[in-house]
């Protein structure tokens, strides 16, 4: 069991964060039935039906993964469309920030955060970026990405010319979670429509989506983050003229993890870059 753990501990250290099959599979005993199958006899063929008119037999579809709805409570359901409502009213950004202050059902998170986390940086810029919850240091301090891993962001988007006064930064969710847990899935689509209306407010020319959270919930897939970083995205809203590309990369705790993948983190800002040089 302990060899089990470990084994585990190493494939998330390394970042695995997807399955290839739906069940585990044992290579050995594979490779014992294919050489009982080599020894075999080939089987017999039975001979075609002369009977054409029997129709080929439908590929099973692939179920998608459930929506928010299908899967919260009345409650929960009930608290989402609350929330669309009073987001949909806010007018600009300190609208939105006042209103999302006094909203009321999202005390799981308020109640025993310090600060709300709301954003930083310059709304006008042409990027925003969204990531996904706060941590101690942006608790105490009331503003996104200012620990560690904010350092390391700052660091990585100053080597391609972006600057706070330059790009402007969120999260999926506005309050730390207590013990540092993940948001549930209940608190994300509570605070969902703040976070589209704040795009649509921002109207930003590039979204960067930092980290899975974020990525998961402005896409609406469950793809990993090693699938989606590196691939430009349309995210959508009624309240936007037109897509906004939007580029998911690795969340920068992530790589102080895992400094190998900066590598490839270099390569995404290197594109969004040129994205940026493309829209002038």
């Amino acid at each position: 069991m302990n060899h089990a753990i470990a084994l585990l501990k190493f494939y998330l250290d390394a970042g695995v964060d997807a399955a290839i099959e739906d069940a585990p599979l044992s290579r050995f005993g594979m490779a014992g039935a294919r050489m009982e199958a080599q020894s075999a006899p080939p089987p017999a063929i039975a001979p075609r039906a002369s009977d054409t008119s029997a129709e080929p037999r439908p590929v099973p579809a692939r179920s998608a993964p459930p929506q928010p709805s299908a899967i919260l409570g009345a409650n929960d359901r009930a608290l989402a469309e609350s929330a669309r409502t009073a987001a949909a009213g806010a007018q600009s950004l300190d609208e939105l920030r006042e209103i999302l202050q006094r909203f009321e059902g999202i005390e799981s998170l308020r109640g025993r955060a310090t600060n709300m986390v709301f954003a930083d940086g310059n709304p006008e810029a042409s990027v925003m970026l969204v990531g996904e919850a706060p941590g101690a240091d942006e608790d105490r301090l009331g503003k996104p990405f200012v620990g560690v891993s904010g350092q390391l962001l700052d660091r990585m988007l100053g080597s391609i010319g972006l600057d706070r006064t330059r790009f402007y930064i969120t999260n999926v969710c506005f309050w730390r979670p207590p013990g540092n847990r993940k948001p549930t899935e209940a608190e994300l689509v509570a605070q969902a429509p703040f976070v589209q209306r704040h795009i649509e407010l921002v109207r930003p020319k590039i979204l960067v989506l930092v980290g899975a959270a974020s990525a998961h919930a402005l896409l609406g897939t469950n793809d990993g983050i090693t699938r989606l970083r590196g691939r430009w995205f349309d995210y959508k809203s009624t309240g936007l003229a037109a897509p906004v590309p939007a580029l998911p990369i690795f969340h920068p705790a992530f790589l102080l993890r895992q400094p190998a993948q900066k590598r490839e983190t270099w390569a995404d800002l290197l594109k969004l870059k040129t994205r940026l040089a493309e829209l002038g």
